[in-house]
C-alpha cells in the first residue's frame, strides 16, 4: 500500500510540473570552482577566496542577462536538491561571520550579489568546509546547478 501511495505522489508531482531546480538555464559545460583553495587546505585568517566560473558571466543580482548570475558562498552547508529551485538564505556578511561560525548555527550563507569574485574572510580557528554556488538574478540556483565541490580547510 505504501509503495503505491509513493507511486501516486511521484506521478503527480511530476506530472503537475514540479520543479527540480531553478527556470534560469545554465549553458552546458559551465563550471564553478575555488581557484585558490583546495581541498585539504591549511590557512591562515584572514582567508583570502577567488571564485572561478567558465561558461557563464557574472553580473549583479537583478541583473537579467542570459547565462549570467552571481555567486554564493556556503560555510559548513551544501547545495541540497531541496533548494534547487528556491532562494539561497543570506544569513551573514564579512562582519558578523565570526560570531555566526562560533554561535549555534556554526553555518553561513554570504551572497556576493555585487558581482564580487573575490573576498577575504575572517575565520576563528577550525575546519570549515566550503562550497561555492551560482545563481541567478533572483538568487535561485539555474538548471542545471552550478556547484562546486565541496571542500574542507583547516584555519589555524
Amino acid at each position: 500500500m505504501l509503495r503505491v501511495f509513493v507511486l501516486m505522489l511521484l506521478t503527480v508531482s511530476f506530472s503537475t510540473g514540479m520543479a527540480l531546480a531553478g527556470d534560469t538555464p545554465s549553458r552546458a559545460g559551465a563550471r564553478v570552482y575555488f581557484i585558490n583553495l583546495a581541498d585539504g587546505d591549511v590557512v591562515q585568517s584572514p582567508v583570502f577566496i577567488q571564485f572561478g566560473l567558465s561558461g557563464m558571466g557574472v553580473a549583479p543580482a537583478g541583473t537579467e542577462r542570459e547565462f549570467t548570475g552571481h555567486h554564493h558562498l556556503l560555510i559548513n552547508d551544501r547545495l541540497r536538491p531541496n533548494r534547487y529551485n528556491r532562494p539561497l538564505p543570506n544569513n551573514a556578511n564579512k562582519d558578523n561571520l565570526p560570531s555566526m561560525l562560533s554561535g549555534l548555527l556554526r553555518s553561513a550563507h554570504l551572497h556576493f550579489g555585487g558581482g564580487q569574485t573575490e573576498t577575504t574572510l575572517n575565520f576563528p580557528t577550525g575546519t570549515y568546509t566550503l562550497q561555492l554556488v551560482f545563481a541567478d538574478r533572483h538568487h535561485i540556483p539555474h538548471n542545471p546547478p552550478l556547484k562546486s565541490d565541496l571542500i574542507t580547510i583547516t584555519v589555524e
